[in-house]
């Protein structure tokens, strides 16, 4: 099939998105489709860029910045991305190229009318990967209320889904989101797992044994430091194994909370604590080989369900998990059905504490636990079911 895939982030950029889309792309094209990934870039001096990376044609368009910037700017930014890169894909020379099917990736919820034109003009079907559902996860974290700031974003992700044939969660659980939505003749709604391709450990910039972790069993969170994570907990569970010299706890990543987690981890001389900045995705695998317990937050006032990227990546290196997550997440059944970790749901430190202790207690009497994960991993979390899923969807 020609595919054309559409987001907003792909590398150079970091984040999980970013990855997610170059694992798929690349999957697309190993399976032998004619795959154009389509990516707005700010940085771009020029209308469109076009490059070749491992079988995938790269198409980068450029649109105003939408990362590290203020909210309202973001939002207008963000609001006119699709405009800017339909105009700039119209000046290349794909401005004429008709597509088998169109997919796209969520966040961010501003591109369909992108996604609309193409699909129109192809006449083709097109399919949305939908990673989290906002705004309604802001609005149950209190971020925002559900005034008219609410709706209007409610109004621009009606659209997105209105162009979608079919729309992939991360989980069961957020089927019923949809449960309006599927009233329209000819959709469907369907579990389309998160997915991370295999990656060896080819080493790190951050050695652990330069630091005063050294010697510990290490716990680690690699990954977005905001809002959405709830990372509080983690300082308290630092906090409250502070005396186990034997337990160590390392944060890598970026994030609109990093700089006031620091701070407070200074505040409270959390010695067991070592923070690092952000570092290139295909050193993930490397500082993993390091560690012992990959660690997971979620804000408890979550409602929708969702399975972090950084959850996949623990898995692929056979790291058990340690996580606080809000009740009822998918996440919960699957950490407990497949004995990956320990998991809370109680916000409590003195419960993720007494878990981390039974997590490391249960290393070393569980040789299975490497095994486990990584068993998990390849059955749900591959980019070849997943673009086996979506082709399959895009054909019918």
């Amino acid at each position: 099939m020609r595919i054309a895939l559409i987001g907003d982030t792909y590398p150079p950029l970091r984040t999980s998105g970013a990855v997610q889309l170059r694992d798929l792309s690349a999957e697309f094209a190993k399976q032998g489709h004619e795959v154009t990934m389509m990516v707005a870039s700010s940085e771009l001096e020029v209308p469109f860029r076009i490059e070749e990376w491992r079988g995938v044609r790269v198409v980068r368009l450029k649109a105003l910045k939408t990362k590290d910037i203020g909210y309202v700017r973001r939002t207008i930014n963000e609001f006119l991305m699709p405009f800017a890169m339909l105009r700039n894909l119209r000046r290349s020379p794909l401005a004429a190229e008709k597509w088998d099917g169109v997919a796209w990736y969520s966040p961010t919820i501003f591109l369909g009318p992108m996604v609309s034109a193409l699909k129109r003009a192809s006449a083709c079907r097109s399919y949305l990967i939908i990673r989290d559902i906002f705004p309604e996860w802001a609005a149950d974290m209190g971020l925002m209320g559900r005034g008219v700031p609410y709706r209007v974003f409610k109004a621009i992700a009606n659209y997105q889904y209105l162009v979608a044939d079919v729309i992939g969660v991360q989980t069961p659980g957020n089927r019923g989101y949809f449960t309006e939505w599927l009233k329209g003749s000819d959709r469907r709604v369907e579990v389309l797992q998160n997915w991370l391709a295999n990656a060896p450990a080819t080493g790190c910039s951050i050695s652990i044994h330069q630091t005063a972790l050294v010697g510990r069993k290490i716990f680690v969170y690699a990954g977005n430091m905001g809002v959405a994570q709830g990372m509080g907990i983690l300082l308290d569970l630092a906090e409250r194994l502070k005396q186990r010299s034997d337990i160590g706890f390392l944060f890598v990543g970026r994030g609109s909370d990093a700089d006031r987690l620091r701070a407070e981890a200074k505040q409270r001389a959390l010695d067991n604590l070592v923070f690092f900045d952000e570092i290139d995705p295909d050193e993930i695998p490397g500082l993993y080989a390091q560690c012992h317990v990959g660690l997971i937050a979620l804000d408890p006032r979550h409602k929708t369900h969702n399975i972090p990227g950084k959850f996949l990546s623990y898995m692929q290196a056979g790291l058990p998990v340690l996580a606080s997550i809000n009740p009822g997440n998918d996440l919960v059944e699957i950490i407990s059905t497949e004995q990956v970790g320990r998991v809370c749901t109680d916000t409590s430190a003195e419960s993720m504490a007494a878990n981390a202790v039974e997590l490391i207690e249960s290393l070393g009497t569980d040789s299975g636990f490497y095994d486990r994960c990584e068993r998990l991993a390849s059955r749900l979390f591959s980019p070849e079911v997943a673009v086996k899923q979506i082709v399959s969807a895009l054909q019918v």
